[in-house]
């Protein structure tokens, strides 16, 4: 196990209190959203980006499911906002069916050939952030642009989201899509026996219970590659007070990830009124992968969480069980990050994000950029 910690203090950004001396600024009633305990500790680039645009959002719990549904682009991450609109290269469309036989989508990103030769290639299936409520193939498609530099294909996964089609389907569909991934090998040119999975948050928390699950079929997968986990059934609380977790408690005011928004993907989710139906449908460590019962022959985990994130120690939490049943585990805390930093391509830890992500694939598959012969 390797533990790779960064840090980033935040300066020169006063709490929203004010001295006699001055009049209140914008910035002040921007600032005052973050308590005090959370303030100094925040990227300052982040900061900014807080005061210039999420102060002057309305807050995201309150974001209409009806207008997120007619207008997607208008919700979709930073990162994505300009790639929409663009043509990708080596980027093609395919539609898989799940075990109930309904139809998703995923979007395959093929590495450059100069590059990395003709293939077949390893394959990375990626599952996109957003509660289990939002997120398309436009979500996280930089992200797999840039995963895609490592040699290896990138096959992103759009699961069906939640009210429209209950919580536990999406698992179905990635365990569909996965199959068809290494049952479709001379059609994509990949290597069904190179294989990773991973994602972002709610995707992440997917790709936990496919590793389990790809374990007790036979299925070898040679990393697990997961941002900001959620490993408990967190969207099922009551409360925030229900979570065992300190990170849990401490961040539950945060400026992107606040219990309030957490109730609001739970509401979609897992509602309070269906949870008992839904329990019975799926067993208990889908729900809280953290409670799976058997933790040996586990493929390799990188683990990366946000320093101020309340999703930050249960994630860590589940590597750590990882740890103990004997499996290889990286962690990386990006420090002063909130829960979606790897959105927010102003941040120097985005930068970072991706070439960790570039370079945990490379090791994981062997893979390396054809050398460059001179004359």
């Amino acid at each position: 196990m390797s533990i790779l910690n960064s840090s980033t203090t935040a300066s020169g950004l006063s709490s929203a209190s004010t001295s006699p001396s001055r009049q209140p600024s914008p910035d002040d009633s921007a600032l005052a959203l973050i308590e005090d305990h959370i303030l100094p500790r925040l990227d300052p680039v982040f900061l900014r980006y807080v005061v210039n645009v999420v102060s002057k959002q309305p807050p995201n719990h309150l974001i209409s499911l009806e207008d997120a549904r007619a207008h997607p682009e208008k919700y979709r991450p930073p990162i994505a906002q300009a790639l929409a609109a663009t043509s990708l290269e080596r980027v093609s469309d395919y539609v898989v069916s799940s075990q109930d036989g309904t139809s998703i989508d995923v979007r395959v990103y093929h590495p450059d050939p100069a590059k990395f030769g003709p293939g077949p290639y390893p394959v990375h299936m990626n599952h996109h952030g957003g509660g289990f409520v939002m997120g398309d193939l436009w979500t996280e498609a930089q992200l797999c642009l840039k995963m895609r530099e490592a040699g290896v294909v990138i096959v992103d996964v759009n699961y069906r989201h939640c009210p429209e089609t209950i919580w536990g389907k999406c698992i179905q569909d990635a365990w569909a899509a996965l199959n068809w991934a290494r049952d479709s090998s001379s059609t994509l040119n990949i290597n069904p026996t190179l294989v990773s999975i991973g994602g972002v948050s709610a995707g992440a928390h997917i790709s936990l219970v496919l590793q389990h699950m790809a374990r007790d079929a036979g299925i070898p997968l040679k990393l697990c590659l997961v941002s900001v986990p959620p490993s408990t059934d967190g969207l099922g609380y009551r409360y925030y007070t229900d979570s065992p977790f300190a990170s849990f408690h401490e961040f539950n005011r945060d400026p992107i990830l606040p219990w309030k928004r957490i109730q609001y993907f739970g509401n979609f989710a897992m509602p309070q009124d269906k949870l008992p139906e839904l329990r019975k449908l799926w067993p208990d460590w889908w729900f809280a992968p953290i409670r799976a019962t058997n933790w040996t022959g586990l493929c390799d985990t990188y683990i990366r969480t946000a320093e101020i994130d309340p999703l930050r120690d249960e994630g860590e939490a589940y590597g750590m069980k990882l740890v103990a049943g004997g499996s290889k585990v990286t962690f990386k805390r990006y420090g002063g990050c909130p829960h979606t930093f790897m959105y927010l391509p102003f941040m120097k830890q985005k930068d970072d994000y991706d070439q960790d992500a570039i370079e945990a694939l490379r090791i994981a598959h062997g893979t390396r950029e054809m050398p460059t012969i001179g004359l």
